[in-house]
């Protein structure tokens, strides 16, 4: 019984998904067989993961919290002097601008369906509501890459509805604090 729960969840999310995808999607097919723009904006390109081991090390070490239940943001914005540093003066080619890793833990979402469900909720909210912050980024010179790791951390299954409303807020307190000029400071 429980296994044929686990696939009900599994087919409700995904509906869930594409009921909202299907919502929110405002652009109409182009008829000369090429795609939309907005699109094509919207894709979670690999340049916008955040993978390599050292990043991910000093996000996690050095970076500042933004909480929003049931997510944890840690920001941190490295400069390009700073890039270069770690990586010996040549900054790995697919480092874009923004870059984001979602976390699910083990301890609190002990089924790997589950934490798979997790995951790809808060990759699409942060796909769909993350605009905002580039245009943030293009007025920043000194920041180079800013490094966000979303940290799920609910001891159950939310919704997307809640989910994406928290990723939005996230975005707008991480906004708030680049344009104030707090992100590029060390913690205190």
């Amino acid at each position: 019984m429980r296994q044929i729960s686990k696939y009900y969840k599994i087919l409700q999310m995904r509906l869930e998904i594409a009921i909202f995808a299907a919502a929110m999607n405002e652009c109409k097919p182009n008829t000369e067989g090429q795609e939309p723009t907005a699109a094509r904006a919207n894709r979670f390109r690999q340049c916008e993961r955040l993978r390599l081991r050292s990043m991910v090390e000093t996000l996690f070490a050095e970076g500042r919290t933004v909480y929003e239940w049931p997510l944890r943001a840690v920001v941190l914005p490295f400069e390009a002097e700073r890039l270069d540093g770690m990586f010996r003066g040549h900054i790995p080619e697919h480092t874009g601008p923004l870059q984001m890793l979602v976390t699910v833990p083990k301890r609190k979402r002990r089924h790997a369906v589950d934490r798979v469900v997790c995951r790809r909720r808060v990759r699409e909210a942060w796909r769909l509501h993350r605009q905002p912050l580039y245009e943030v980024l293009r007025g920043q010179t000194q920041t180079r890459t800013l490094a966000v790791g979303l940290v799920y951390v609910a001891d159950r299954n939310v919704d997307y509805a809640r989910i994406a409303k928290a990723v939005s807020r996230i975005i707008g307190k991480i906004s708030e604090r680049l344009e104030k000029g707090e992100g590029c400071e060390d913690r205190s």
